[in-house]
């Protein structure tokens, strides 16, 4: 193999044989191909695109780096992945209402770069909690509780490790054949048999228009069917936070009210039962209406929370000590309504960089994360408020300095009008 010469087909615009990528990969994988070169390659697939056949190889060459896990001898296996919003607690109640409902859930997860934690940072906020797991403790937890939120290890799509860091240094993260490629890759390698995706479009999401998000999901789907899996996708609005809470710590605990029947956070609620019932639905070939029942019985019965509680513990997790931990003492600060109205909007946007400013994200992939920093709203869209009612909570146990800046960015992110917005779905299309 010729690099050169791949990389010239490739700025041309010419598809590249399934061959061709999977020694590409292979190389890479070993250092026999210098970064430069690759980086080459990223910007040339940005530029001109893959066919799906070339996107599969690429996913697939990318899964076959690394270890790929089997399931064989477990209940019907599915994952959930979401590009990743605002507020975005979904996986927290999803993967063990899903393990509830008789599936085996070996879910792969992240840690957060930018304005907000991803769902190992959130987890680790639970005092104990090990998101690192060795293959071997994936493998027993998914065993003994049917889930699991496990960060990657270097056994799982390392191409896919080393191309994704070149990737983030040269513009080329934002190519969808790339995205696939790297979603995909890790979720194959997972080895769950029925994947679901929530694509999540708005201000707040990856996806800033509805177009990009279609496509997106369009080509998650076609990709996970022609490597042989179950798959849809939901696009889902990104516009608004989901829930009350933005940060690390306090969306564990709104994911925990959930998952015990204390929450009135409607949208986090409906989602998370749309999403596990298509999961559950696909892996068992149930009629969609009857998983969405069995998954609404799941989660009011406290089966759901009961395997959550079990995961925490295997992971090393204590969910007492957590409890006691959201009661320490915190710098905090209330954003009132300036005037009588409606929420008009919230834009995810806005709290997200208030959360961040606080100290929920890291800009850095070395920066240490306050968990108990984040935005708690006490409003909705469509909220009814009177002048001075209270519009949300800010703390910081790190960054008091910074309560200003995120109160000032709160009251921009949040719209007050005489009259109530109109009612948005949360769904906005489903692709199969």
């Amino acid at each position: 193999m010729i690099v050169k010469l791949l990389l010239d087909r490739k700025r041309e615009g010419q598809a590249l044989a399934a061959e061709d990528i999977r020694a590409l990969v292979a190389a890479y994988t070993k250092g026999d191909v210098p970064d430069y070169q690759m980086a080459a390659f990223a910007m040339a697939v940005c530029c001109r695109g893959m066919d799906d056949a070339e996107t599969l190889a690429l996913t697939e060459a990318m899964r076959d780096s690394g270890t790929c896990l089997d399931w064989t001898g477990f209940p019907p296996s599915a994952d959930k992945h979401s590009t990743g919003g605002v507020g975005d607690k979904l996986s927290l109640i999803i993967q063990p209402l899903a393990a509830a409902c008789g599936l085996a859930v070996p879910s792969l997860t992240g840690r957060g770069l930018g304005l907000t934690g991803g769902t190992a940072d959130k987890m680790e906020s639970i005092p104990g909690y090990v998101a690192g797991l060795s293959l071997a403790a994936y493998h027993r937890v998914v065993a003994d509780c049917g889930c699991t939120l496990t960060v990657q290890t270097g056994e799982i799509a390392p191409a896919d490790k080393k191309l994704y860091a070149l990737r983030d240094v040269t513009g080329t993260v934002p190519s969808i054949p790339l995205i696939v490629a790297s979603i995909l890759s890790k979720k194959l390698a997972e080895g769950a048999q029925t994947l679901v995706f929530d694509v999540k479009c708005g201000a707040g999401a990856f996806m800033k228009t509805r177009a990009d998000a279609q496509a997106l999901a369009a080509a998650l789907v076609k990709g996970a069917r022609g490597a042989g899996r179950k798959s849809c996708a939901l696009v889902t609005q990104m516009d608004e936070p989901l829930g009350f809470a933005v940060g690390n710590a306090n969306e564990v605990r709104e994911a925990i009210d959930v998952l015990r029947g204390r929450s009135t956070a409607r949208d986090v609620i409906d989602l998370s039962v749309e999403f596990a019932a298509r999961m559950v639905s696909l892996a068992k070939d149930m009629d969609l209406a009857a998983a969405r029942d069995l998954c609404r019985t799941n989660l009011e019965n406290g089966s759901a929370y009961a395997r959550f509680a079990r995961m925490v513990e295997l992971h090393g997790g204590d969910l007492a000590a957590f409890r006691e931990k959201l009661l320490s003492p915190v710098e905090a600060q209330m954003v009132t309504a300036p005037t009588e109205g409606h929420v008009a909007s919230v834009d995810a946007n806005g709290i997200a960089q208030a959360a961040f400013e606080l100290g929920a994200g890291r800009a850095k992939s070395d920066d240490t994360i306050d968990a108990l920093a984040g935005v708690d709203l006490c409003v909705t869209r469509g909220s009814a408020v009177a002048a001075g009612a209270p519009l949300a909570r800010l703390s910081t146990t790190t960054r008091p300095e910074k309560l200003a800046v995120a109160a000032e960015l709160v009251r921009a992110a949040i719209t007050v009008s005489p009259t109530p917005p109109t009612v948005r779905p949360l769904i906005l299309e489903e692709v199969l």
